[in-house]
């Protein structure tokens, strides 16, 4: 009879172990899928920032079509990403292409003293930040998640619950690199 009952606690302990590791995979994705939502919003706060700030610049440097036109497509593309790999991809075009555009307001004096224009340009900059800090939150929760989906016995739930590593929001090293404008 005793072992009927160390047989039933074996199976509640085993139940009660895979419950505790599924509820801490839950907690982790949904924390992924908040953050995201965070990085979402200041993109989207980018996003309607970007068509303001170039009407400013169109303004004062008509003849830049060239860079309005590649700011115009990187927007586009940003606002379409699927995922966090495209959206990642899609933002460095974006972040290249605002750079253009800011280098292009550098060769308009008048531009760089306009009021609006500077505001939009604090309020891009503030934004700026705040995406930065929400992709590193988002990369500490994916890190956090896919640790947790590489170790043991984790990785026994994970591969149960069919849990694939996520992908970080990165951005490749040609987005770093200041933009070439020339003028000639």
């Amino acid at each position: 009879m005793w072992v009927f009952w160390v047989i039933i606690a074996v199976i509640v302990i085993i139940v009660l172990w895979f419950i505790a590791f599924y509820n801490r995979f839950v907690v982790l994705r949904n924390r992924i899928e908040g953050s995201w939502a965070q990085v979402d919003v200041q993109l989207k706060k980018r996003y309607d920032l970007v068509p303001n700030l170039m009407e400013t610049v169109k303004g004062y440097a008509k003849h830049e079509r060239e860079v309005f036109q590649k700011v115009t497509e990187a927007r586009s593309n940003a606002i379409s990403a699927q995922n966090v790999s495209d959206q990642g991809e899609a933002e460095n075009l974006l972040t290249g292409a605002l750079k253009s555009l800011f280098a292009v307001a550098e060769a308009y004096p008048d531009l760089k003293a306009n009021e609006n224009f500077l505001q939009l340009q604090e309020e891009l900059s503030a934004i700026e930040n705040k995406i930065a800090y929400a992709r590193q939150h988002f990369n500490d929760v994916v890190l956090a998640f896919n640790a947790k989906r590489q170790r043991f016995p984790d990785n026994v739930v994970a591969g149960m619950m069919g849990l694939v590593a996520h992908d970080y929001f990165e951005i490749e090293e040609a987005a770093r690199e200041a933009p070439k404008v020339s003028f000639g």
